[in-house]
């Protein structure tokens, strides 16, 4: 495990490995991940898939899933979160908005997503996951490079500047077939709305199903010209 915690050390190490592990299959580079930085990893959660969970947990039994409660959650949504809690070797930390969606309505008026979308992304989930990665050298997502053009260069491990944090992405090469395929093998737990016509699953109401031909991303945020929460961008 590395004791090197330091920006420049991390950011180092974060561009070696995402060299050295570009051609790495999605388990060898949490094996890495997590001989570097045991308790100091987590992986970060949509409830979406648990496919990244399961493949960590393997790696590391135990290994904190952080999964953000906006408070606009599909209820398909909370229930993965329970069920990847109850039957998955993890430990599951829901991180809450400073505000609720009621004191925020009374703030900041009814509807702040339709009205801007951004800045209800940055209260209600980005304050809160950099709030929550503070305890953490590295943070592991599910970013794939085929989900949406704007995700299509995204590194298997990079160095995260506005966090300083080093950013794993052991799954970034996969395609939809290979996150099938695995779900398939090992009975991974799937929200229940990628069965109804989601290709993306985040809040309720910035959520559609999709239509014919389009990528799984663009079901969100739909006509707004906006295809990132910010976390990621």
């Amino acid at each position: 495990m590395t004791t090197a915690t330091g920006t420049d050390a991390l950011r180092a190490l974060a561009q070696g490995a995402g060299r050295d592990l570009e051609e790495a299959s999605a388990s060898e580079i949490l094996t890495w991940a997590a001989e570097t930085f045991g308790r100091r990893l987590c992986v970060t959660s949509s409830m979406e898939d648990a496919v990244v969970a399961h493949l960590a947990s393997r790696a590391l039994p135990g290994i904190d899933v952080v999964f953000l409660d906006t408070g606009y959650h599909f209820p398909e949504t909370i229930g993965t979160r329970d069920a990847v809690q109850a039957v998955m070797d993890v430990n599951v930390i829901t991180l809450t908005p400073r505000l609720s969606v009621a004191e925020q309505d009374a703030e900041y008026g009814p509807r702040l997503h339709d009205r801007d979308p951004d800045l209800c992304c940055a209260m209600r989930k980005v304050a809160p996951l950099d709030a929550g990665l503070e305890n953490y050298d590295a943070w592991v997502t599910g970013l794939r490079r085929d989900e949406s053009p704007t995700r299509a260069n995204t590194p298997v491990v990079a160095f995260d500047e506005k966090r300083r944090k080093v950013k794993i992405s052991p799954i970034a090469r996969w395609t939809q077939e290979d996150v099938e395929q695995y779900v398939a093998e090992h009975g991974v737990l799937t929200n229940p709305l990628l069965m109804d016509g989601y290709g993306s699953v985040g809040c309720a109401p910035c959520t559609r199903r999709l239509l014919a031909g389009e990528d799984t991303r663009a079901g969100r945020w739909s006509g707004r010209g906006k295809t990132e929460c910010g976390i990621h961008t």
